[in-house]
């Protein structure tokens, strides 16, 4: 992509990257690539993983608006062209804490080149920090999914140290700010120099905080002119507006657009997945809020009288430094069962989890906590029967036995692993259900329309301010 193509994204100040498929290169690379330079491979018998997992592929060029008409209709395109009109020329600043792995940065490197493209420049920064600021902001992640967690004066000063250099290294000349996540959300402090509104947007699930950092956190987000969560649930006692945005997915990206089933085969060989027999996979970073042990557990428990194998397919986050740790204890519940695959992939994979999602018979997203779960998005996006966990923003994906199947306990999840593997009609029908559900709710499309009808509120809001003073 040239360096004038609107829908080029900028991560940091200065270095202009292209929109990868589902990986990019930029600042900090050691930090936000968790395989460097070491051999991939997968736990059942060590054998190295195919070349094309350990090195990076070129990244393709983002798909077009036009491109999704086939998907969506014309007229949903032409809406989003229309309602873009009234906010040419105007621009937005992205800022979140990793440009790869996770959902958020999944998100953003879709969103912001089909901004872009509707001549609503978006630029799109990643903060940096220290190994300290990075395990602090997975405390308070987890905090704030309820875990006990004791706030200190130094946790505290490590974060906002960090949240003042990035404050300091990023430019605000746009005209909206969008922060995510709690990890950058003190750089609001530069509110007062920015014509800017600014927008926290919140990807986890805030219902049951830790109290104490929750109340540290939240005076910084009193101070942006709106929040945005991503289930009705996880709304605060805020004196800002409140929005309930669904994070979406790209249906032309390469973790989801559809694949030949050569290529779906050739995956599978690779990774030791027999596709004659039924396959439960779940794809997930390896944190403990997803549960993976939970879903060996359960894995186990149903094979006593169903057929299956289990795969374990996922990675690690830039800024989650447990994973390492998860991942070994994953490895000690799966013991020596052969039929039991886990992959440790880097950020890049994005086809090979295609590829393992449409191969498999059932998939499965048991966690413990959730801010929406964009793996069920995409297992429901390819008509899979899809299990998981009944928290955060799941059940506004599955409804119980329509679109899906939720569960409360790792006996739960075995049942209805059992059930679906012995009732396979119940199985498509849940599948196809699912589809048309994400093709209402959860396309990329829906989510630049609803950043759109936002912008056009904040800068209706601005101007009526203006005109008061």
């Amino acid at each position: 992509m040239s360096s004038d193509d609107p829908r080029a994204i900028t991560v940091n100040p200065g270095v202009e990257t292209q929109a990868p498929a589902e990986a990019t290169t930029g600042p900090d690379v050691d930090r936000r690539l968790p395989h460097p330079g070491r051999r991939a491979t997968d736990r059942n018998n060590n054998r190295p993983l195919p070349a094309s997992v350990l090195t990076p592929p070129t990244p393709l060029p983002p798909p077009h608006l036009d491109d999704y008409a086939f998907i969506v209709g014309q007229s949903q395109l032409d809406t989003l062209r229309y309602l873009a009109k009234e906010l040419k020329g105007k621009t937005i600043k992205m800022v979140n804490s990793t440009a790869v792995g996770g959902g958020v940065a999944e998100m953003l490197n879709r969103l912001v080149p089909m901004l872009s493209e509707l001549d609503v420049p978006t630029h799109w920064d990643v903060i940096t920090g220290g190994n300290d600021f990075f395990e602090i902001t997975k405390a308070f992640h987890n905090a704030l999914h309820g875990a006990p967690y004791e706030l200190t004066q130094a946790a505290k000063d490590i974060f906002l140290m960090y949240n003042e250099q990035n404050r300091e290294r990023i430019h605000f000349t746009e005209d909206l700010v969008v922060i995510h996540d709690p990890q950058p959300v003190a750089l609001v402090r530069a509110r007062p120099q920015t014509k800017a509104s600014w927008v926290w947007r919140c990807h986890i699930d805030l219902s049951n905080p830790n109290a104490g950092v929750w109340e540290f956190l939240a005076p910084f987000v009193e101070r942006y002119d709106a929040a945005i969560f991503s289930s009705q649930s996880f709304a605060r006692q805020l004196p800002i507006p409140q929005y309930l945005f669904y994070p979406c997915i790209d249906p032309l990206s390469e973790k989801n657009k559809e694949l030949p089933d050569s290529q779906i085969q050739q995956v599978c060989d690779d990774f030791g997945i027999d596709r004659s027999r039924p396959i439960v996979t779940q794809v997930s970073r390896f944190d403990r809020l997803k549960d993976p042990v939970g879903v060996v557990q359960a894995y186990k428990l149903a094979k006593r009288y169903v057929d299956c194998q289990l795969v374990l397919a996922g990675g690690g986050a830039s800024d989650d430094p447990e994973g390492a740790l998860v991942l070994q204890e994953v490895k000690e519940a799966a013991g020596n069962d052969p039929d039991i695959i886990i992959l440790d992939l880097p950020p890049w994979c994005a086809v090979q989890i295609n590829a393992i999602q449409r191969a498999s018979t059932i998939i499965v997203q048991k966690s413990l906590k959730e801010g929406f779960g964009l793996t069920v998005t995409e297992a429901l996006w390819k008509g899979k029967p899809t299990i998981a966990g009944a928290v955060g923003g799941i059940p506004n994906q599955i409804m119980h036995k329509l679109t899906g199947v939720l569960v409360h306990s790792v006996e739960g999840c075995a049942f209805q692993i059992r059930y679906l593997l012995t009732h396979p009609e119940f199985a498509r029908s849940i599948g196809t259900a699912g589809r048309e559900h994400v093709k209402e709710n959860f396309l990329m499309t829906t989510n630049v329309k609803r950043w759109l009808l936002l912008f056009r509120t904040l800068e209706q809001a601005k101007a009526l301010r203006s005109r008061a003073a």
